[in-house]
């Protein structure tokens, strides 16, 4: 448990670790093409470790140096690898399309959270374009054989950036073209890095169409991410000022902003640059009166790792929000719909689960009280903040979860944990 305390106000300049999503595609990718690449500011929390780990075993060099990686990329691949991914849904399901792109044998497993969450989600369509992959009735372990791919047009009920991207990881290498068509779209760094390191990749709306392409290496500067931005970014909003410096702003990720936007929260982009083809700013945040918002399926792919904070900042807001079209969360780290309900009540707030989504009705202040994590570190994270802006503050089980994402989290909130 780690105690922590309410605040007065919370302010301050924060420099964020570097952006997940994209510093696992940077490893997977560069590790499978013939060259060497340097990748700058890469978080390299316990989910981005798991995916060193397994492109280490199928036959990459990767050199870890702090927040820098030099990546040189296998020539030749490994077979017949046992692949653990730990506890790291992106980690499985792209490499998944890696390996079946690459016609390696192998078996995908983790943790006992990871083979919880579905898989069949991601051999289906794979199998769509002539892969060989099995699950464990839906879910881990996978086994993947050696099979010739071919081109297929695959459209996905729910939009989902780790099935798109294996989609796209197999393609590369499938004869004939590959295209995804999702219902909303999703982040799209995959295509991003993609197109940077030289596929024959084309975007028409929410469709990604891809050639088979040889790629090569890119050296890459990871911007700060902005889900790990946004907890700081809701203090500022809830309890003073922050600043949070060189943040990506994707476009597929900013959801958190016009969520901001509907909320009422008081915010500006600062210093707006371009890196490594994704944009990036200073996001800059001031104490706001929020009211209540409503938020559907179409909003909730490009903030679907925020939603559980965005709900908390409903529960200070003046007013009853509703926020639907997210049954993704129930199959996260968590149930984030149930572990996100329970610690709004928890903290003495008023929150409804539904089948997808929430019903809050806000009351502009917290109590406080004990959070429940389910080792779930979005809910932690969530978690921390609440309790800072709740009126007595309170405690958090097993904080150590929030290492799989952003490992100096409470160190940044100056909370200790022993």
């Amino acid at each position: 448990m780690v105690r922590i305390s309410a605040r007065e106000r919370f302010d301050g300049e924060f420099e964020l670790p570097g952006d997940k999503s994209i510093t696992h595609r940077a490893i997977m990718l560069n590790s499978g093409v013939d060259g060497e690449a340097v990748i700058t500011n890469a978080l390299m929390g316990e989910d981005c470790v798991s995916t060193c780990r397994c492109m280490r075993a199928l036959g990459a060099k990767i050199d870890v140096d702090g927040n820098t990686l030099r990546v040189k990329g296998a020539t030749a691949f490994r077979r017949g690898m046992e692949l653990d991914c730990g506890n790291s849904g992106t980690t499985m399901r792209l490499l998944t399309g890696f390996v079946a792109g690459k016609k390696i044998d192998a078996k995908l497993y983790g943790d006992a959270s990871l083979s919880a969450r579905p898989m069949g989600r991601i051999a289906e369509p794979l199998s769509a374009l002539g892969a060989d992959v099995k699950t464990t009735d839906g879910h881990a372990p996978l086994f993947v054989a050696p099979a010739a791919l071919h081109g297929a047009e695959i459209s996905l009920k729910i939009a989902s950036a780790q099935v798109k991207s294996a989609l796209l990881l197999a393609g590369l290498s499938a004869d004939g073209e590959v295209a995804v068509t999702e219902p909303v779209k999703s982040r799209d760094h995959t295509e991003r890095m993609l197109k940077a390191m030289g596929a024959d990749l084309q975007i028409d709306g929410n469709t990604a169409t891809i050639r088979r392409s040889a790629l090569h290496s890119l050296d890459v500067c990871v911007p700060s991410d902005i889900s790990s931005a946004a907890y700081f970014m809701a203090l500022g909003a809830l309890k003073g000022k922050t600043l949070c410096k060189n943040v990506g702003i994707n476009p597929t990720r900013t959801g958190i902003l016009k969520a901001f936007e509907r909320l009422g929260v008081k915010y500006s982009l600062c210093n707006t640059r371009i890196s490594g083809g994704e944009a990036t700013a200073d996001i800059l945040v001031e104490k706001s009166d929020m009211r209540a918002i409503t938020l559907t399926a179409e909003d909730a792919p490009s903030m679907i790792d925020e939603l559980p904070l965005v709900a908390l900042l409903c529960a200070f807001a003046d007013g009853e929000s509703r926020i639907v079209g997210a049954q993704e969360l129930r199959v996260k780290e968590s149930d984030r719909i149930q572990t996100t309900t329970e610690l709004i009540r928890n903290l003495g707030g008023d929150c409804e689960a539904l089948p997808d989504g929430f019903v809050i009705r806000g009351k502009k202040t917290l109590a406080g009280g004990a959070v429940r994590s389910y080792l779930d570190h979005r809910i932690a994270m969530t978690g921390a903040v609440g309790l800072i802006a709740s009126e007595n503050g309170g405690e958090i089980d097993t904080p150590e979860c929030c290492e799989i994402s952003f490992p100096d989290f409470f160190e940044k909130l100056d909370v200790k944990l022993r």
